[in-house]
């Protein structure tokens, strides 16, 4: 019985092809919104936590009030307050240094890439990021720089080699190692030198714009967080600076993404509700023209039951015909979407999440049986004298 069901309601959808297609748009258009949407945001969360694995989570993270992730530059925190870290049992060791844009020259040709001074910073750049050629710098090399792969192959004319020669605000360096693409634009434009020659060229004294503190084994990272937090009030006199966890920065830029994804997935599904309004305007119409066609089935025995599954059959299908195109359309767009941002300098991991696929379809099924849900049951309640009558 639920075959002929199916049969009728694809006679039904095949007699009227442009109508159908039109209607059907509506769901293609809405369902690929959200899939892409959601694919997105999901490899966007996804690139996000894997930078922050690199990171480790046992360390802590210190800065001023404000504070955005490592390599932020903000006020407030001094090599004083260096000073009290590195005096702490707890910490296995402590990286410190600032960032900021700099004047970059290499073969007459001046850019402004990102510029990160750091102390002690070999060893978390080890943990962090790979080498794609030469080696990582040491505190002592104050003539040397450490690269990112697009500033090597990318941001100027000529790709920038080991052992090539650029200058930073008017200060020669040789190059010593060059990093393999991390696939975040920020980083992977950046130059590394000592926190040493970056405050020589930049005039700074002992400002840091963050610090970075890996603890030992064994110790509770969430109470140490605190005992920091004491120590470092009790030194400075104030409260103008923040301590915290990778992971609790990934929780807050967690937060984040859920609301700007459900606001956007929000958006899109204006026009999935527009479309399951056009799929209840198209089964309206074709109550109207089948309205004989259902007196002739009702007078030979049909139920009501009978012909609401009808209706509420095709409008489902026609839902789900919507999903099928709209998932396809969705995943191409964000795994296009995807490639591109790794050729930008943003990797974006996009994947293909069957699990995602199989509710866009059951969503879009869903919402087509919902929009032919009150002209299959008009049709359902069809007196079959007044049915056959109709012309």
């Amino acid at each position: 019985m639920i075959a002929d069901y199916f049969l009728l309601a694809l006679k039904s959808i095949r007699h009227r092809k442009l109508r159908s297609w039109l209607t059907i748009l509506g769901i293609v258009i809405g369902v690929a919104a959200i899939i892409a949407l959601i694919s997105l945001s999901l490899g966007l969360q996804s690139t996000i936590e894997e930078q922050f694995e690199a990171f480790g989570a046992d360390r802590l993270l210190i800065a001023a009030q404000g504070f955005q992730g490592p390599g932020t530059q903000s006020e407030g925190i001094t090599d004083k307050d260096v000073s009290v870290l590195e005096r702490m049992s707890e910490f296995k060791t402590i990286s410190y240094g600032s960032a900021r844009a700099g004047e970059v020259e290499f073969n007459n040709e001046v850019k402004f890439p990102s510029v990160f001074g750091g102390k002690n910073g070999k060893e978390l750049l080890e943990d962090t990021t790979d080498l794609a050629d030469g080696r990582y710098i040491d505190d002592g090399d104050d003539n040397s720089a450490l690269i990112g792969s697009r500033v090597a192959d990318g941001l100027f004319k000529n790709e920038i080699r080991v052992r090539n020669k650029i200058k930073i605000a008017g200060k020669e360096f040789r190059i010593v190692g060059v990093l393999k693409e991390i696939g975040n634009q920020q980083d992977d434009n950046t130059i590394y030198i000592t926190l040493d020659s970056y405050r020589e060229i930049f005039g700074e004294t002992d400002e840091v714009g963050f610090i970075s503190g890996q603890v030992k084994p064994g110790i509770d990272i969430l109470s140490f967080q605190e005992k920091v937090k004491r120590e470092l009030e009790r030194s400075r006199g104030d409260k103008n600076f923040q301590v915290i966890t990778p992971t609790q920065i990934l929780e807050q830029i967690g937060t984040i993404l859920g609301v700007v994804q459900a606001v956007l997935v929000g958006i899109a599904a204006i026009s999935l509700v527009v479309g399951g309004i056009g799929i209840t305007n198209s089964m309206y119409t074709t109550v109207l023209e089948r309205t004989k066609e259902i007196g002739i089935m009702k007078s030979i025995g049909a139920r009501n039951f009978d012909i609401l599954s009808i209706f509420l059959i095709e409008s489902g299908l026609m839902g789900l015909v919507g999903g099928f195109f709209g998932v396809i359309i969705g995943t191409l767009i964000s795994l296009g979407i995807g490639k591109f941002s790794t050729e930008a300098g943003f990797k974006l991991l996009v994947k293909i999440n069957p699990q995602l696929m199989l509710f866009g379809l059951g969503f879009a099924f869903v919402v087509g049986m919902i929009s032919g849900s009150l002209p299959a049951r008009q049709a359902s309640k069809l007196k079959p004298v007044d049915a056959l009558r109709h012309e």
